[in-house]
């Protein structure tokens, strides 16, 4: 059995799937209708740049679900490879909107707009450079919690991020985070600061999660095609009246992607298909279980040796 993920921020990169876009007229189509409905030349940004503005969350969002979405369909309609014969589907942070979008329960110009939004409104959240997150090496989340609890007065400092095992990315005030990285320092806990600009899931994105209430409110979700992981519960959604609560409390809910796709290896699944720039979730599943087969497809050449497993 196999299941099908999508990557989130961090995985973008000036020219990403510029090979399809090159040669496959879909992609061109999808690409132009992002642009028509975004109001500005977002296929431009992917495949020009400057980078700096790619970076931009509000852009980086909108520009990653438009890769994958676009990568998906083409594998659908090219090269007639039945993706939703997956288990389940189910992306990191953002890339959850873009299973929901190949999974059919979100049209396509509804998740660009919906991106666009949450991208906007979680840069926003916290004035530049008041925040920061820092990606701590060779712990674990029970470790890092009880010293969040033991420096309660000191700092306050989450777990944003659960990835892979030895992987965690923590989000706080960017002088708590400063002073967590000595802290772990000085403990021998290995921790790298991000270049990001906000504090993302964790509840200093409060005041994105009460504007993006406020607009996933207003979306239309349809019954989706593929059983669908949810990043704050690591779980199956079962349901979509569930969806909109899912998707406002994962703006500040710790990403447990560590424990997602354990779940999705215990229920059988032993292939995953990461679709989207980059190879970012590879990489964190092979630090989960080295026995599972993992693909990532984002140039053709990589679709030549996919295999499938039922």
């Amino acid at each position: 059995m196999f299941s099908v993920i999508f990557p989130g921020q961090g995985s973008q990169m000036v020219g990403m799937a510029s090979e399809f876009y090159a040669k496959f007229e879909l992609f061109k189509k999808l690409y132009k209708e992002a642009d028509d409905v975004l109001g500005f030349p977002i296929s431009k940004l992917i495949l020009e740049g400057p980078k700096e503005q790619l970076d931009l969350t509000e852009n980086t969002q909108p520009a990653i679900f438009l890769v994958g979405y676009s990568i998906f369909q083409i594998l659908k309609q090219e090269f007639k490879i039945d993706l939703n014969k997956a288990k389940f589907f189910a992306g990191h942070s953002l890339g959850e909107y873009t299973a929901l979008a190949c999974a059919g329960s979100l049209d396509f110009a509804s998740t660009l707009k919906i991106l666009k939004t949450r991208g906007k409104a979680m840069q926003s959240a916290v004035p530049k450079g008041k925040g920061g997150m820092l990606a701590v090496l060779g712990s674990d989340p029970e470790t890092i919690e009880k010293i969040f609890r033991n420096n309660k007065d000191k700092y306050q400092c989450f777990i944003a991020n659960d990835n892979s095992n030895g992987q965690l990315v923590a989000s706080g005030g960017i002088d708590d985070i400063n002073k967590l990285s000595l802290d772990l320092t000085s403990k021998n806990i290995k921790n790298i600061k991000l270049p990001v600009s906000a504090p993302f899931h964790c509840n200093l994105m409060n005041k994105a999660t009460e504007l993006m209430k406020k607009e996933i409110e207003k979306l239309e979700f349809k019954n989706f095609q593929n059983t669908l992981i949810s990043n704050v519960t690591a779980n199956e959604i079962v349901d979509k009246s569930i969806l909109k609560d899912l998707l406002v409390k994962q703006i500040e809910s710790r990403v447990r992607w560590r424990e997602s796709v354990i779940y999705m290896i215990n229920s059988g699944v032993n292939q995953f298909i990461e679709i989207g720039p980059g190879k970012v979730l590879s990489g964190l599943i092979k630090r989960i279980d080295r026995n599972v087969k993992i693909s990532a497809i984002n140039k053709e050449e990589d679709i030549s040796i996919i295999k499938i497993n039922d």
